[in-house]
């Protein structure tokens, strides 16, 4: 069959990142917007005489020297000599990382950016914004299959092997750029819409995870008092249905409009400039919606996320309301087996360790050996089966005992896994919410309590957390402790 496509055109080379971000993104839009023309025209009745076909733009540097360079940054380097390549996609969205991502590199190495048009055509789905309608009647009653006329995802395109570190690249290059090919960011952000009920601009670079919805109510009202008030580093706030709050002190204007039925894993977003707000996903129960959700968060390139959540406390001495600082993972939630092996450590990261820490210091009022008496550091277990209360006891509970485990739950490991695996600062903070090993389990009564008290105080402890992770500089936060041998260019 014939393919159609826009002309073809000649790779440039830049040396100042904001004209290479300017044609990649020219480029982009050019040939997205010739798939979104070719469907306008189908559905008025002009049937394309071939295949309708554009391709991503690509982005390729190229590395002459084993020279080391100055930079203290963990990315923005080229491991070997040879030529290194990337697909792009979304050049809005990405802005700044991207103008980041070429200054480095240049800083780095020298040389030019070279942008030009891929191999790699563009699905019609992700040519298509969320927000655009077409005539879905006129495109039937033509009984024309789609896949007939343009490209469909394909999932060649889309899996992990460069992030997994299983990608081996032909001797020489093209060694890859990035850690996420253009097909596959683009079904992450899809997919982010799908599960969330806002769009992937909204999120944030600093992202908590919550396992309870007690945790969505207390942050919505902790926002939406900020935006009442004119808080001075926070513009907006926003919920599913990309229903936006204005900061007083920006009008304070409502628009949007809620969804008729909630998301699965509903995200909310206080917003601040360059993204340096806190997004805050309830991801429910379970590992599955864990790795679900930073398997697609994690291509925002986000600078931390963490967990915040309750968990079962496993020593006798825990009370109900203490915190549990995870510096180690007994990892049996079984999703991540196949992309990162048991036999992979997931290490405790400084940074966020000591954030953590200090945030429940500040927010509890205490220090040292006071602080001890309501927190523990230790290993935090994740299990893949919510009742396993269940099972043989002895032999549970010997493992729990053997990894000197201190809390139990079933999402934080996963969490962390998944961190390691895309390169994201990950930590963990639990708040003991019931003993099962020794029967301590809430009454009714005493969970209302226990939730009134304690969700507000442990939120603002994440909250604190991330402030204090904001005011790092690039260099601290993104450990090279998540670097491989031969670590893409891109962050």
């Amino acid at each position: 069959m014939t393919v159609i496509s826009p002309p073809r055109l000649d790779k440039q080379s830049f040396t100042d990142p904001a004209e290479a971000w300017q044609y990649l993104a020219w480029l982009y839009h050019r040939n997205t917007g010739f798939i979104r023309d070719s469907l306008k025209a189908l559905a008025a009745g002009e049937v394309p005489a071939g295949r309708v076909r554009a391709c991503y733009p690509q982005v390729e540097v190229r590395s002459t020297s084993y020279s080391r360079h100055e930079s203290t940054l963990p990315y923005g380097y080229l491991h070997t000599p040879g030529l290194y390549r990337t697909t792009v996609t979304a050049p809005d969205l990405f802005k700044g990382y991207y103008q980041e991502q070429f200054a480095v590199i240049l800083a780095n190495h020298g040389g030019s950016i070279d942008v030009g048009e891929s191999e790699t055509p563009i699905p019609l789905h992700f040519a298509m914004p969320a927000n655009e309608r077409i005539d879905g009647e006129a495109l039937n009653a033509l009984n024309i299959p789609l896949r007939d006329l343009f490209d469909a995802p394909d999932l060649a395109n889309t899996d992990d092997e460069i992030a997994n570190g299983t990608y081996v690249p032909p001797r020489g290059g093209p060694y890859p750029l990035s850690a996420f090919t253009a097909p596959r960011v683009d079904y992450s952000l899809f997919r982010l819409a799908h599960y969330t009920g806002t769009d992937a601009q909204h999120f944030q670079n600093f992202v908590i995870f919550t396992n309870y919805a007690f945790y969505i109510d207390e942050f919505c009202r902790m926002a939406k008092a900020y935006m009442q008030e004119g808080h001075p580093h926070y513009e907006s706030f926003i919920e599913p249905g990309n229903v936006v709050t204005d900061n007083a002190l920006r009008g304070g204007n409502i628009a949007g409009t809620a969804p008729v039925r909630a998301p699965q894993m509903p995200a909310y977003h206080l917003t601040a400039a360059k993204g340096r707000g806190i997004t805050m996903v309830n991801i429910g129960v379970g590992p599955s919606n864990a790795k679900t959700i930073t398997d697609h968060i994690a291509v925002l390139r986000p600078h931390v996320w963490i967990m915040l959540g309750h968990c079962a406390g496993l020593r006798n001495s825990q009370e109900l309301g203490d915190y549990v600082l995870a510096n180690a993972y007994m990892r049996e939630d079984h999703v991540l087996d196949a992309d990162l092996p048991l036999t992979v450590p997931v290490p405790a990261l400084a940074e966020v360790q000591v954030a953590l820490e200090q945030a429940v210091e500040e927010i509890t009022h205490t220090a040292g050996v006071e602080t001890k008496k309501i927190m523990r550091t230790g290993t935090v277990a994740t299990f893949d089966n919510r009742n396993w209360e269940l099972r043989d006891q002895s032999e549970i509970v010997r493992q729990l005992s053997q990894s000197r485990s201190v809390a139990l739950d079933m999402e934080s490991a996963t969490i962390a896994a998944n961190g390691f695996r895309f390169r994201v600062p990950y930590g963990t903070l639990l708040c003991v919410s019931d003993k099962p090993l020794h029967g301590e389990l809430k009454l009714p009564g005493m969970a209302s309590d226990f939730y009134r008290t304690q969700v507000s105080r442990h939120l603002q402890i994440g909250l604190r957390a991330m402030e204090i992770l904001r005011d790092e500089p690039a260099e601290r936060l993104h450990s090279r402790k998540l670097r491989s041998f031969a670590e893409t260019a891109f962050q």
